[in-house]
């Protein structure tokens, strides 16, 4: 079944005393755009990562998430003791030999200065990442099972909007016999006027008539544009979500419906072409979100 770019999943987890939140959002977009945001001690699988995602999303601008929660007594930054009593000596030492006699704020200076905070690696637990990558597995799920549920409202939408084109494809049919005639008239007309001789070459008239009719018969646009629309829902049946295809068979309809407008030559026709081409519109915006 057909499935939407635009997708939402999230799932909670624990590791020790970590609290883990993972998060993945799509939208639409023609190849897979990844925006990874990993707390430093995930960074080290950040391609496996990567290439995992790619595999399970395919397409998308997707926004993937690892948010950590750390109890509050296993802050890892430390002061570094040596580092701000060196700068707070030599600023000092400087004072003092300026004749400042407040040194009240050396130490508020001191301890803004570069690299007295020092932040301790923490080395990435094997079996903290397997758990992750199980949290990651059922935010995963969730993502793809947001993809069908918008994928079965994609599903409705273009199945009401080919039965209608199909609908109205049919209503050109009443107009077919009128459009003849309308034809044939208004071509016996213009050769009275540009012959002074009101009696006609029957034979001529016949040959033109069928010319003009031959340029104007559409039964071989419908029977394509037919085609196309049978394709169409047969491809949003299947098993695997194709919007490409859905895109590429959306361009073959739009063909065949400009052709039809093109050789109309019938008021109401035309107007059921402009029906035409409003309904193709909403079909072709829809599948630009359709994985």
């Amino acid at each position: 079944m057909i499935q939407s770019m635009t997708g939402y999943g999230k799932a909670t987890g624990t590791y020790k005393d970590k609290k883990i939140t993972i998060e993945v959002k799509s939208l639409n977009s023609k190849y897979f755009d990844l925006n990874l945001r990993l707390p430093s001690f995930y960074r080290e699988n950040e391609l496996t990562l990567n290439k995992m995602l790619s595999k399970l999303i395919v397409r998308g601008k997707v926004d993937f998430s690892i948010y950590v929660e750390l109890p509050p007594k296993s802050n890892s930054t430390k002061i570094n003791h040596e580092v701000v009593t060196t700068y707070f000596n030599d600023l000092k030492s400087l004072s003092d030999s300026l004749g400042v006699k407040d040194d009240s704020k050396l130490m508020e200076m001191a301890m803004k200065m570069p690299e007295v905070y020092s932040q301790e690696r923490e080395e990435l637990d094997e079996d903290e990442w397997k758990a992750v990558e199980l949290m990651i597995q059922e935010a995963i799920v969730n993502f793809e099972d947001f993809r069908k549920r918008e994928g079965q409202i994609l599903h409705n939408e273009f199945s009401g909007y080919i039965t209608r084109i199909a609908e109205l494809m049919q209503e050109v049919e009443q107009y077919e016999g009128e459009r003849i005639e309308t034809v044939k008239a208004r071509l016996k007309s213009n050769l009275e006027e540009k012959l002074d001789n009101p009696q006609i070459d029957n034979n001529r008239f016949e040959q033109e008539l069928i010319y003009f009719i031959e340029k104007y018969d559409v039964t071989e646009e419908k029977v394509r544009l037919k085609g196309h629309l049978d394709y169409f829902l047969e491809v949003i049946k299947s098993e695997q979500s194709e919007g490409k295809k859905l895109g590429f068979i959306s361009q073959e309809i739009g063909r065949e419906v400009n052709t039809l407008g093109s050789k109309a030559n019938h008021q109401e026709i035309q107007k059921i072409v402009v029906e035409m081409k409003d309904l193709l519109e909403k079909i072709k915006e829809q599948v630009l979100n359709t994985l």
